[in-house]
Formats: C-alpha cells, sequence, structure tokens
C-alpha cells in the first residue's frame, strides 16, 4: 500500500486493518492502488454500455455516452475537445475482439487471466461454459448489480495463469474471512430465497468452465462459499464516466461570462434528463482499502476515470493510527447509531464500535418515528448507490 500506510492484523474478527507509517496531512493522497481483480457488470455489459475489459475505463466518448443514456442519436456536445477518450489507441484481442483502452491493458490482461479467459471464436456461443456460466448469473441477479461471478472467473484465471501462485492465493487470503452461517448470510443476501439451489448450479457451472486441480477445494461447495462471501464483502462498484469528466473538464474552462451560463444550463438539463435514464456507475473491484468508521479520516475516489483507486486523508492522521473509510455514504453516516448499524449488519455483517458509535451506545435502538417509515423504502435504494457511487 505504498510507504505512507501499511497492512496489519488486529483479530481473527476484523481481519488486517490499514495503520499509517507516518504524519499523513489532510487532503494528502495516502496511496493509489490498482486492484487485485475487476470486472464489468454483466448486465451493463449487455446493455452495451463499453469499457475496456482490463481497468474498465469508458470506451465511448463523451457524446456517445450521452446519446446512449438518453437513447439520443442526434445530440451533440459543445467543446467535444474537453472529451478524454482516445479511440485512436484502443485495442482489441485478436482472438475474441474484447475492447481495451490501450496496447498497455491488452497485454497486462493477457499475461494476468485472459490466456484462460478468452472465449476466442465461441465469443457468441451459448453452449460455451463460460458464455453459460454468465448467462445464470444474469438470469438469478438482475439490476441493480451488487456483485459479478467474472472476478471470481478472474481470481480462479489469474491464478492458473501464475508462475507463483502461492503469491496469489497469499493475496486472496488477505481479505476477512467469515464463518460458514456467515458466508451463508451474505450469499443469501446476494441471491434470494433459492440461494442454495442457485448456488449448487452457479458452482457447477463454474466448476465445468474452470476446474483447476490446485484450486480443488474453491471448487468444493464449502470452498465456493467462501469464495463467494469473499467477493461479496470485499467487492467495491465504480462508476467511470467520459461524460462526467468532460463535464469535469469543462468546469474548469475559462470562458465569457454568458458563455458560462449557457454552458451550465445545458449541462445541468443534460443531467436531469438523465436522472429519467440509467445509472452510470456499473464495474466492481476487489480491493484491501481499510476498515470502517462511521467518522472515516480518508475517502476512495477514482478519478482517473478508470479502476485505480486514490485513498486521500479526510484530516491529518498521526503515524500508527488506524486509516478508516467509511462503508455508508454521507447521508447513512447522519442516520441514527441503530440505523447505521442495521446496514452495516446487513450488507457487511458486523456491528461497528468507532468511537461515534461508543458514544450513542446509550442511544435508544429504535430510530425517529420519521426514519423507522423511510427505512423500508431506502433500505434498497441505499444499497444501491452505496455500491455504484465513486
Amino acid at each position: 500500500a505504498g510507504a505512507a500506510a501499511e497492512a496489519r492484523f488486529i483479530s481473527s474478527a476484523k481481519g488486517k486493518g490499514l495503520f499509517a507509517t507516518k504524519n499523513i496531512r489532510k487532503g494528502e493522497t495516502v496511496f493509489v492502488e490498482r486492484p487485485v481483480v475487476s470486472s464489468q457488470f454483466l448486465w451493463n455489459a449487455l446493455y452495451n454500455y463499453r469499457a475496456c475489459d482490463h481497468c474498465l475505463r469508458a470506451l465511448e466518448t463523451a457524446e456517445e455516452n450521452a446519446q446512449r443514456l438518453l437513447g439520443k442519436s442526434s445530440l451533440v456536445l459543445p467543446h467535444p475537445e474537453q472529451c478524454s477518450i482516445r479511440k485512436d489507441l484502443h485495442q482489441q484481442c485478436p482472438r475474441c475482439q474484447v475492447t481495451y483502452c490501450s496496447a498497455e491493458c491488452r497485454q497486462a490482461a493477457l499475461e494476468q487471466y485472459h490466456q484462460v479467459l478468452c472465449l476466442g471464436p465461441s465469443r457468441d456461443d451459448p453452449t460455451h461454459p463460460l458464455n453459460k456460466l454468465q448467462e445464470a448469473w444474469r438470469n438469478m441477479h438482475y439490476p441493480p448489480e451488487t456483485s459479478s461471478i467474472m472476478l471470481m472467473a478472474r481470481m480462479v484465471a489469474t491464478i492458473k495463469q501464475a508462475k507463483d501462485k502461492e503469491w496469489w492465493i497469499k493475496a486472496f487470503s488477505q481479505f476477512c474471512s467469515k464463518t460458514a452461517n456467515e458466508e451463508e448470510e451474505i450469499v443469501h443476501k446476494l441471491l434470494g430465497d433459492k440461494f442454495k439451489g442457485q448456488l449448487e448450479l452457479l458452482r457447477l457451472l463454474f466448476t465445468e468452465a474452470l476446474y483447476d486441480e490446485y484450486l480443488s477445494r474453491w471448487f468444493t461447495p464449502e470452498g465456493f462459499r467462501s469464495l463467494f462471501a469473499l467477493v461479496g464483502t470485499n467487492g467495491q462498484g465504480i462508476g467511470t464516466s467520459s461524460l462526467s469528466q468532460w463535464v469535469h473538464a469543462c468546469d474548469a474552462l475559462d470562458l465569457p461570462m454568458l458563455q458560462r451560463e449557457e454552458l451550465d444550463a445545458f449541462i445541468d438539463q443534460l443531467y436531469k434528463d438523465i436522472e429519467k435514464g440509467e445509472a452510470l456507475g456499473d464495474k466492481e473491484v476487489v480491493l484491501p482499502v481499510g476498515n470502517h468508521s462511521c467518522i472515516p479520516n480518508a475517502e476512495t475516489s477514482f478519478p482517473e476515470n478508470n479502476f485505480l483507486l486514490h485513498l486521500t486523508a479526510l484530516e491529518d492522521i498521526e503515524a500508527g493510527e488506524e486509516i478508516c473509510i467509511s462503508y455508508l455514504d454521507c447521508c447513512q453516516r447522519e442516520r441514527s447509531r441503530h440505523s447505521r448499524n442495521k446496514i452495516l449488519r446487513e450488507n457487511y455483517l458486523f456491528t461497528c464500535s468507532c468511537p461515534k458509535c461508543l458514544a450513542q451506545a446509550d442511544d435508544a435502538d429504535v430510530t425517529s418515528d420519521e426514519e423507522e417509515e423511510g427505512e423500508g423504502e431506502t433500505d434498497d435504494a441505499e444499497l444501491e448507490d452505496e455500491m455504484t457511487d465513486v
């Protein structure tokens, strides 16, 4: 994690935590980290949101992005020179035609996992084991997606291709492991009431597509459930959008007042129209970032519009202090301790004991009437926001 922070074991329940190795100032980037594994959500790929198959950078221009979201092919964006997408650099796998944003990403994917997962001429063959696995996943996990079976496939493929297989197995095992009951709860949350039958079907298809003797434990019912739970609790949804990059670039333009007002009005209207349509966030990465606190001292973001995570200090952090992020969004953090922990227990299987929660330990375990009324309606939306917002 770089010189400013290191991972240390805390306890079997909490797993590892991230600790500052030196004093870090507010606003400083603690580190920039590449995910252990990443994948685009399958429904979004099906809906033609084109992203680099490796780093998840958007492949469509800002104008194409806006046209697709609005279903309006005639839309023209002003200041097209502010779009950062370089189509001249895009490359495809010559065998299966998946697209990358650059030669570097194509090579990195090939070296890490793509040799195992390349479908070659079978890309559109519904009987190919990998296609059967993806189709089964889509049929049991409708949007809004909160995970992807392909993350697990890329983990297996990475180890299959690796010269140092043990190094990768250790890298994946650093994620906190859960008990059998907790794992069942996570899988149940991801797959719904029929999860036992669905999990067994996924395991059989996963085995048919990817079985490897070296990793035989991952293909047993217990091992597969553990792998599923690992992805379910450590996956982080991100959104990469060439349109949002274009908006940021336009915001920074030095324009005469009238032109500035016109451009701002155009962008405001564009976002209003898009909000009636679909969300922008649609990829998932598995990252060892840090433990949760309701009063975090750091936050994660993806400012480079790809899978590179930036961890930034929200306040001064002293050497030896644990670096914590929040698994809740801003609105959720303002709710009562009872409500916050309800969300954390349901989605991450722990009760928070951060200073804020300890200070509110004597508060009633019942939320206010107003909050209680809203809870049933907003839980799904909150989880969706949590998984897709950057």
